[in-house]
């Protein structure tokens, strides 16, 4: 039962056992409502002298069953309440550990807007109906087929009357599952497609306005919120519409109980006290049926935030064991690579990077150089071949294991909306503010820094958008400093940065890499030449390796690279 809860409503174990337990009480809570009826019948005997009455057992009958059902209503409350936002906790977290898990090719090929809707919104959405609609839903069914037995034995004809009308109502809601199921799914896409639209807005607003689209924009935007009305409404009337004739065709089983109980009672085979506990009976379980067909309404809707969560986690996370690694040398051998199947980006290359060296990768834009940096770091693992550091094969070795020997700093910079020091310290989390410092100095931050209203401790903005974009990259290149790994994979770090300051991190960069494995890209040929190895890649083919003068005479694309780079620095505008 646990499993199957599990995988249908995408809960955590924790959260299975909870939605078991809130269901046992609910049910309990169900049967609990027929207590006061069953208390009333005793009484109504006595008043029409029916049988035996005793009004001391009859008090003692009332504080019992209150006692009782004050207990059951506050379990039912407290585990279905508490155990709903211990859940929601739960779930989160799970699936936190999942995407930090990932491999960086799942966030190429994702919609990281519906990535965070599926952790945030799905969730909720989950939430809600474990509160308010899962344990009714199995208390409810658990519940009538207990109370259906003991109609069925007090009085076959009369239990009939009320249970055929009550299944009938339910299966219909069962029957109705396609058209709900349907309308919430169009519901929800529609939605995620609104949280993507204003997603992007926000994100574009400079663009927006620089190419005075706002108007255009907002049209698009009223246009399309106008269509996500059309789609809820549709949404609702396909769940309302279906509960609607569900109530109707409930609401008959007090007319057919009165009908067959008013022939019973005519012909004497039951007393008024049997036939009014029969209607009492179902005038219960018609409120009842009314909340199942709503709570089966809102599992319609909870289909799809559930198949999301579940995607997630058959997703294939980054594996391997711990490793202790001594030795850096990399060591590549015919490494193939493709985001896209069948499309190779890196193809069959083999190469070496060895500790205490820096290697350089150059070649044409696209010809797979900071793909080779990406599949070394193990942020993507290689379709064939195999890459070695200190012997062992990267793609078995655990994830976070390798990440605390490497550091990197790739073109695009990612910033947290924090202060500056708590963005350098992001490359080593405990560290000290003294050595935090210390590595935005090493990076050239001091000189910016200063200038900010509040020094290290200003705000910098989402991403950073306070900042330009050589103090971003200078703030990324301090954290490298911070973390001081033992393999430093650098690609165009210099890309946003001036020529004085290109000078200061390159001295930099010299201390910082002594006795390490370094591997960078840059297309400014001057900041290469020295290298120990540089590697020519067009194609995501090796063409050549060597130093810079033995390439000049040997590599046409690296000459062509060298010639052009000259001319550029030379060209007047």
């Amino acid at each position: 039962m646990k499993e199957y809860l599990k995988n249908r409503f995408a809960l955590t174990d924790k959260g299975a056992r909870g939605l078991i337990i809130a269901s046992k009480y609910s049910t309990l809570k169900s049967l609990s409502f027929m207590l006061p009826i069953m208390l009333l019948m005793y009484v109504l005997q006595g008043l029409l002298g029916l049988g035996s009455f005793d009004i001391k057992i009859a008090i003692l009958l009332f504080i019992v069953i209150g006692l009782f059902m004050f207990y059951i209503l506050n379990r039912d409350y407290m585990t279905t309440y508490d155990e709903t936002y211990k859940e929601s906790a739960n779930l989160r977290i799970e699936i936190s550990n999942i995407v930090k898990d990932l491999p960086l090719s799942f966030y190429s090929r994702t919609d990281l807007t519906n990535l965070s809707q599926t952790i945030m919104k799905d969730v909720e959405t989950i939430e809600h109906a474990l509160s308010h609609a899962l344990p009714g839903f199995y208390g409810f069914i658990i519940s009538f087929i207990i109370i259906s037995i003991m109609l069925l034995i007090g009085n076959i004809k009369l239990g009939l009357s009320v249970i055929i009308p009550i299944l009938s109502s339910m299966i219909l809601s069962f029957i109705s599952k396609d058209i709900q199921s349907k309308s919430a799914k169009v519901y929800y896409k529609e939605q995620r497609k609104s949280s993507k639209m204003f997603q992007e807005l926000i994100d574009l607003s400079t663009e927006i306005k620089s190419y005075n689209l706002s108007n255009e924009k907002m049209e698009e935007s009223i246009k399309f919120v106008r269509k996500l009305e059309k789609f809820h409404i549709s949404s609702e009337l396909g769940q309302v519409i279906p509960i609607t004739f569900s109530g109707v065709v409930s609401n008959l089983s007090l007319g057919l109980v009165m009908f067959v109980g008013l022939n019973e009672l005519i012909r004497g085979n039951i007393n008024v006290l049997y036939f009014a506990g029969y209607l009492f009976a179902a005038a219960r379980l018609i409120d009842g049926t009314t909340a199942f067909s709503g709570y089966y309404g809102e599992m319609m809707f909870i289909d799809s935030p559930i198949k999301n969560i579940n995607a997630l986690r058959n997703e294939v996370v980054v594996k391997g064991k711990e490793a202790n690694l001594k030795n850096f040398d990399i060591v590549g051998e015919n490494v193939d690579f493709s985001y896209i199947e069948g499309k190779k980006v890196v193809d069959n290359i083999s190469f070496e990077s060895l500790q205490g060296r820096t290697t350089a990768l150059v070649g044409p834009s696209g010809c797979g150089k900071t793909t080779v940096l990406r599949i070394v770091s193990r942020l993507y693992d290689y379709d064939d071949g195999q890459i070695l550091i200190d012997d062992k094969e990267i793609n078995k070795v655990a994830a976070k294991n390798l990440f605390k020997h490497i550091s990197m700093v790739f073109q695009d910079v990612i910033l947290f909306n924090g202060s500056v020091i708590d963005n350098i310290r992001i490359g080593n989390m405990y560290a000290s503010d003294e050595e935090v410092l210390h590595a935005a100095k090493l990076a050239n931050c001091d000189e910016f820094v200063n200038k900010l209203p509040n020094g290290y401790d200003t705000n910098i903005g989402e991403n950073g958008s306070k900042l330009s974009g050589g103090e971003r990259q200078r703030i990324s290149i301090a954290r490298a400093f911070l973390k001081n790994a033992e393999i430093i994979l650098l690609d165009e770090i210099a890309a946003s940065l001036d020529v004085e300051n290109e000078k200061y991190i390159q001295e930099s960069l010299n201390k910082l890499t002594k006795d390490k494995t370094v591997m960078i890209i840059s297309h400014r040929m001057k900041s290469i030449q020295n290298v120990d190895q540089i590697i020519v890649m067009n194609d995501g083919k090796i063409e050549d390796i060597g130093t810079h003068e033995e390439l000049l005479n040997r590599s046409k694309t690296y000459k062509k690279m060298i010639d052009s780079s000259i001319a550029s620095e030379e060209f007047i505008y």
